[in-house]
């Protein structure tokens, strides 16, 4: 039975109610407050996720709470705030009277020079704040990770952060006191209907459901499907390109979930970086780590690992460790699934095997077991929120003997799409993991790989550093006391 339609977009503005029935497939958050709304407060920076000046919160509903996230306005699609409740800097203080204990710091400790950047810091803040009350540095340094200033200083910012709670408490907040009438009006808004907004291809559309899901795909096979817009975002601000019909998944509940059962992780195609971060923490520490260093915290509030897999990048950050541990993926077309090995996904540059009107439904990932070795290690010239030079991901299996029973070995960022060290494997394969058989092995990167150079890193600076790392890996496991990284904090990730 095909789902009921409604034309029109609703969410929560701040304090008031928005219904839209005209908007643009690719219509950003930012550009739609600033324009049509004259809410200036939300900057244009970088117009690309990275540099935080945009951020605003989102609220939305998760079984019966409610979560706000910060997000890049700039990168953020009308389409996918269905539902939502979205926060901008100019509710905090709405009537120009006593300031928000976030703002208040800031003016305080000195935060704000320019004051270009503020809004965004304050959002950041004001979204840790109310999940942290008193957060610790290490928190206070993750949230703003998605955060550029370039006149301040960010020491000033961070006592800012320390003193926030000195000034007023969480229960006293407006949005804690809202929280009740908030998930109200959201549950109200959600009807259980497909939206579509626009008329012929110029047209958006949010999915009721994963099974209504694949019909509008049978339906409109050369949609762009949009999950966090992390990557999608960029193709309208920086490429200009055409997105349109666009079909917004972030809603659809049925993606979003997790689960374990005998040993392996299903992860919904619309899993988020942040809602995975905690349960890959603590089954597979070394994809947590990971996962805190892809982009900053808005990006990560957005982008999914569905997403990083479907777009076939050769510098995902996702692909290389979850082929290493042989983790698999289901494709959806219509009422029919299939599963293939993950590797097996990507073809070719910006090819991948999956069929028109077919989506990714969710990886199942394998839970290393007792003995197994496992690591991954990412190369890029920021430790914080940039992209991958080379990432490589390694899984070992040692014999009683000391010889390598089973070893797969995935980088990206050395070849057109994510792809396995086949020649290395063989090379290590029945051998004593010894310094000796590592080195005997590194001449077969030559055959497995032939990466180029490009603004992030030349191609002998990829091959050397990929060897390198499997020269690390091996001192790891071998009992060598090798320090992950260099860091104030004894945190870990």
């Amino acid at each position: 039975m095909a789902a009921a339609i409604r034309n029109e977009l609703r969410f929560i503005l701040n304090d008031r109610d928005v219904v839209l029935t005209s908007a643009a497939p690719d219509m950003t958050l930012l550009d739609w407050l600033r324009l049509s709304q004259n809410l200036r407060g939300t900057k244009e920076g970088c117009a690309e996720g990275d540099c935080g000046a945009c951020t605003v919160l989102v609220g939305k509903r998760v079984g019966d709470e409610l979560v706000y996230e910060g997000v890049n306005a700039c990168i953020r699609f009308m389409g996918s705030l269905d539902c939502c409740h979205v926060v901008t800097v100019e509710h905090l203080a709405p009537n120009e009277g006593r300031l928000h204990p976030v703002q208040q710091a800031m003016v305080d400790f000195h935060g704000s020079q320019c004051g270009f950047c503020t809004p965004g810091f304050v959002m950041s803040l004001y979204g840790l704040w109310m999940r942290s009350p008193n957060p610790s540095d290490f928190e206070i340094e993750k949230a703003l990770q998605g955060n550029l200033c370039r006149c301040t200083g960010y020491e000033a910012i961070i006592r800012s952060a320390r003193a926030i709670s000195t000034y007023g408490r969480v229960s006293e907040d407006p949005l804690a006191n809202e929280r009740a009438s908030i998930l109200a009006r959201l549950a109200r808004m959600d009807d259980g209907t497909r939206v579509e907004v626009g008329e012929g291809s110029a047209r958006l559309i949010v999915p009721a459901n994963v099974d209504d899901l694949a019909a509008v795909l049978e339906a409109e096979p050369k949609a762009t499907v949009v999950a966090g817009s992390t990557d999608v975002g960029l193709w309208v601000t920086k490429m200009m390109r055409n997105i349109s019909p666009a079909v917004f998944i972030g809603g659809v509940r049925e993606l979003r979930s997790m689960s374990e059962e005998n040993g392996v992780i299903t992860i919904g195609a619309g899993v988020t970086y942040n809602e995975a971060f905690a349960f890959l923490s603590q089954r597979i520490p070394a994809l947590g780590a990971l996962v805190a260093r892809i982009g900053g915290e808005q990006v990560r509030n957005m982008g999914t690992i569905g997403g990083n897999i479907a777009n076939g990048s050769p510098i995902g950050d996702t692909p290389p460790p979850l082929i290493a541990l042989g983790s698999r993926l289901t494709l959806r077309k219509g009422s029919e699934r299939r599963t293939i090995p993950l590797e097996e996904f990507f073809i070719a540059y910006g090819k991948q095997d999956r069929q028109p009107g077919e989506f990714v439904e969710a990886v199942h990932v394998p839970v290393p077991g007792d003995g197994i070795h496992y690591a991954v290690h990412k190369i890029s010239k920021r430790r914080e929120e940039d992209i991958t030079a080379t990432l490589g991901a390694f899984f070992l299996e040692l014999a009683g003997d000391g010889t390598v029973k089973e070893i797969r070995i995935a980088y990206g960022g050395m070849a057109a799409t994510p792809k396995r060290a086949s020649a290395v494997e063989a090379a290590l394969t029945g051998k004593p993991w010894t310094e000796a058989t590592i080195e005997a092995a590194i001449p077969a990167y030559e055959q497995d790989f032939a990466p180029l150079t490009d603004m992030r890193a030349t191609a002998e600076y990829r091959m050397l550093a990929a060897k390198n790392l499997l020269r690390r890996f091996h001192l790891e496991t071998s009992g060598a006391k090798v320090p992950a990284r260099v860091s104030r904090y004894t945190v870990a990730a």
